[in-house]
């Protein structure tokens, strides 16, 4: 610790899903330092995954424009949907347009469901010049392994009388022709992904997310076997045998459907947002970091956006706070993250929906108890 400058502490949170955003988590934490009286210098750097949300975060980093299109829902129904553009690379977010939150509770069927939409947002990305795409694939409500958005960039999908297929999840069995576009354009495509399902089996796309998508068990089924029968298309007529990559299940095959017609190189989600945020870069003289997320589990074990951060605090010798809406981490598990300080907001909160409710103020008092013990340990 250097005595002749004040602490510098960076906040890099991913979001608390459904209660409290990653730039709001970074608020609390500034308002709890307004009402300290400790000089610090605070580095405000909210995270992502690289699902649903991303570009949020990106927009908070990127000095993009935005760009607003009207395209298909997961329906077929019109909608504007936003991406980022920065030059020649363009940021698209699947779930802006074919994502399950734009779907009310009974529409919610990936047998009906397509990405159409995500790939006319790619459609209108490449008539800007683009060749740089970054696509962020959670959030879908799709099970069509990309049918839909290579649709909208001019493949056609045959049925076994030459019928061009409606490109859905229940119509994947259906293929049996699929011809590319004559002008197919050659461009530089990262798909961020940090699950590592095949395409199709019992870990595949349909068995494990499916079923959250509005899928029956037989529905499942179906969806498993036009998976499987779909890969089987892609090998025979693209010569892309790409099933069983890890990650090729992920957002209903997206993953699959992304490297089959975008040559897309699959990537981990969070290492790739710390790379487009310039997150080792923002360490500089940083003395302590603050993270969290909704829940810190065994899921956090897999690349999630807390790991990501400790791993690179760990690099540079910088201790971690994680404030979580709950914890469910062994101390060995905490060790192993290399976390020196970890806090609950249900802990602090009477309930479940109060810590829900009003996460931010539960932050606010975490940060205003613990904090300068903390500060005074890492100083001696």
């Amino acid at each position: 610790m250097n005595a002749k400058r004040p602490y510098t502490i960076l906040v890099a949170p991913d979001k608390f899903k459904g209660t409290l955003s990653a730039e709001g988590f970074c608020d609390a934490v500034e308002e709890a330092l307004q009402d300290m009286n400790i000089e610090i210098q605070l580095i405000k750097h909210p995270m992502a995954d690289g699902g649903d949300g991303s570009l949020e975060i990106l927009k908070h980093h990127l000095n993009a424009e935005e760009v607003t299109v009207k395209v298909n829902d997961p329906l077929f129904r019109p909608i504007e949907a936003t991406y980022l553009l920065k030059g020649d690379t363009a940021y698209i977010e699947m779930a802006a347009a074919s994502g399950i939150a734009l779907l009310q509770p009974e529409e919610r069927n990936c047998m009906n469901t397509t990405s159409y939409g995500f790939g006319e947002l790619i459609q209108h990305a490449l008539t800007y010049g683009t060749t740089n795409l970054f696509l962020f694939i959670g959030g879908s409500s799709t099970c069509d392994a990309g049918m839909g958005m290579a649709s909208a960039l001019g493949y056609q999908f045959l049925d076994a009388s030459g019928e061009t297929i409606n490109p859905i999840g229940q119509n994947l069995q259906k293929v049996a022709g699929i011809l590319s576009p004559e002008d197919r354009k050659r461009i530089n495509v990262t798909t961020l992904c940090d699950v590592k399902n095949p395409l199709y089996g019992l870990n595949g796309s349909a068995y494990v997310y499916a079923p959250q998508k509005g899928a029956s068990e037989d529905e499942v089924i179906q969806l498993d076997m036009g998976l499987k029968h779909f890969a089987e298309q892609l090998k025979v007529k693209l010569d892309k045998d790409i099933a069983h990559v890890e990650g090729a299940g992920a957002a209903g095959g997206m993953g699959a459907g992304t490297m089959a017609f975008l040559d897309a190189q699959l990537q981990s989600g969070t290492q790739t947002m710390m790379q487009l945020t310039q997150f080792e870069e923002a360490l500089h003289n940083v003395d302590l970091i603050i993270t969290g997320e909704g829940k810190l589990d065994a899921q956090t074990l897999s690349g999630k956006v807390v790991q990501g951060v400790a791993n690179e605090a760990r690099r540079k010798s910088i201790p971690v706070v994680a404030i979580a809406g709950s914890v469910d981490l062994t101390p060995a598990q905490q060790e192993y993250l290399g976390l020196q300080y970890t806090f609950s907001v249900l802990d602090a909160a009477p309930n479940l929906a109060q810590a829900m409710r009003e996460p931010k103020t539960y932050i606010r008092g975490i940060i205003k108890q613990h904090l300068d013990p903390i500060l005074r340990t890492i100083a001696s």
